[in-house]
């Protein structure tokens, strides 16, 4: 296939971007690196399938020999998407999940190709239901300091619904619950990457409150295997992809500090302004994913975090 992959220079981007051009598909990533970094796909640079654009999908199509051809699938990867990204880009968030989203849209009706979106967890909200099968509604605050991304992927879902019924359109939408893995950026604000850094740096994990609130984290490799079976499926509705083991957040930081034999403490903080309204749990329902796309993640916590811990030292240089 010809794949045009927007954000594809993010952490999960990246990664889809490798399993694309291992199975031999040309990809075209468009990314604005406002969180993407150019060193994510800096090894991919003098493969022949491989073609790199700056630009903002919020914008108007540029000039470029890659964007002329038909494409035979979209894939819509592009957004801010941690804590910190909230309280400091939620306008361009807000943009990128509906202006974004629906220039995206357009091309694929276009050329008639298959549109992917990337959609998450958090469009659940602070659940009352758990875990969350697809089919829940969510309990989301819509003026929270969250709201710029819960809303944005909402709406996102909402648009790109609306062009299967209307135009007709091949979609797939994967609801993402937290991923984890090698290229995250170190201080984004997301719970893993954060503690790992601390760790290794010997800092006091920060833990928001009395650490009891949970996540369900899916490794890297499993994320992408999931990904890539939806895309191949033929199924239209929202899917979740993500594991559905989950952790308290004072485990996860007992974890990490095991792991990396860091003389780190624990140390309970207030959540912050910018924080507040963080979901208390998360865990997917995956019945759906196994069933249609026969898939569920086999990398434990340990594993991967493990796996993580050794980019950040020697890639990252975090030690």
């Amino acid at each position: 296939m010809r794949v045009l992959l927007a954000g594809g220079s993010g952490f999960i981007g990246s990664h889809i971007a490798d399993a694309l051009l291992a199975r031999g598909d040309e990809v075209v990533v468009v990314d604005n690196f406002c969180t993407g970094r150019a060193s994510n796909v800096a090894h991919l640079s003098e493969h022949q399938l491989f073609h790199l654009i700056e630009h903002d999908v919020t914008l108007a199509w540029p000039e470029h020999r890659a964007l002329t051809e038909k494409f035979d699938a979209i894939l819509d990867f592009a957004s801010p998407a941690s804590p910190n990204d909230f309280a400091t880009m939620p306008l361009e968030i807000l943009a990128v999940g509906s202006t974004g989203t629906r220039n995206l849209l357009d091309r694929a009706v276009k050329d008639r190709a298959v549109f992917f979106l990337t959609s998450t967890s958090e469009v659940y909200g602070d659940p009352l239901v758990h875990p969350q099968p697809e089919s829940y509604g969510g309990n989301v605050d819509p003026i929270g300091p969250r709201s710029c991304y819960d809303e944005a992927k909402r709406f996102s879902e909402a648009i790109t619904m609306a062009y299967h019924r209307v135009h007709h359109l091949d979609i797939r939408i994967a609801r993402i619950f937290n991923t984890y893995g090698e290229r995250m950026r170190p201080s984004d604000g997301r719970v893993v990457n954060t503690f790992v850094e601390q760790a290794l740096l010997n800092e006091p994990l920060t833990l928001h409150g009395d650490g009891q609130q949970t996540r369900s984290f899916c490794y890297i490799s499993d994320e992408v295997r999931g990904l890539m079976a939806l895309l191949d499926s033929d199924y239209n509705l929202p899917v979740n992809i993500g594991n559905p083991e989950e952790f308290t957040m004072r485990e996860l930081a007992e974890v990490v500090i095991n792991l990396t034999s860091s003389s780190s403490e624990i140390l309970s903080v207030s959540l912050p302004p910018e924080r507040q309204g963080d979901p208390l749990q998360r865990r997917p329902d995956i019945a759906l994913a196994q069933s249609v796309l026969n898939w569920r993640p086999e990398v434990t916590l340990r594993i991967g975090l493990q796996k993580m811990i050794d980019h950040f030292i020697h890639v990252e240089g975090i030690s």
